[in-house]
């Protein structure tokens, strides 16, 4: 995999993103798989307030974690573990890689 880092983000060639976001007060989680991250991140920010989708309904438009996969595949199967662990867990698994859980800037 070729892999580059622009800011806070790592980039490859085709790559898929397993990530988490959250609300402003840090209460909510949502887990998601995307192959583009500034895409998705303003497709959720787009849909703040909006009640038939769950990130819209708890305003979770701020990526605080992500991983990043050759293939879709390997990222639905990593989202899908991830949904399955404990809130706990996930925010053991956000700390790991942002202690602060800091918003990171896909936009």
């Amino acid at each position: 995999m070729v892999v580059r880092r622009i800011g806070n983000w790592d980039f490859c060639e085709m790559p898929y993103y397993t990530y988490i976001t959250t609300n402003a007060a840090k209460t909510v989680l949502y887990v998601g798989m995307t192959n583009s991250l500034k895409r998705r991140m303003k497709e959720h920010r787009q849909a703040k307030g909006i009640w038939k989708t769950f990130a819209g309904r708890f305003y979770c438009h701020r990526p605080v974690y992500y991983e990043i996969y050759q293939t879709r595949t390997e990222a639905i199967r990593r989202e899908k573990e991830i949904k399955n662990m404990s809130r706990e867990r996930k925010l053991e698994l956000i700390r790991q890689k942002n202690p602060m859980m800091n918003t990171y800037s896909v936009y």
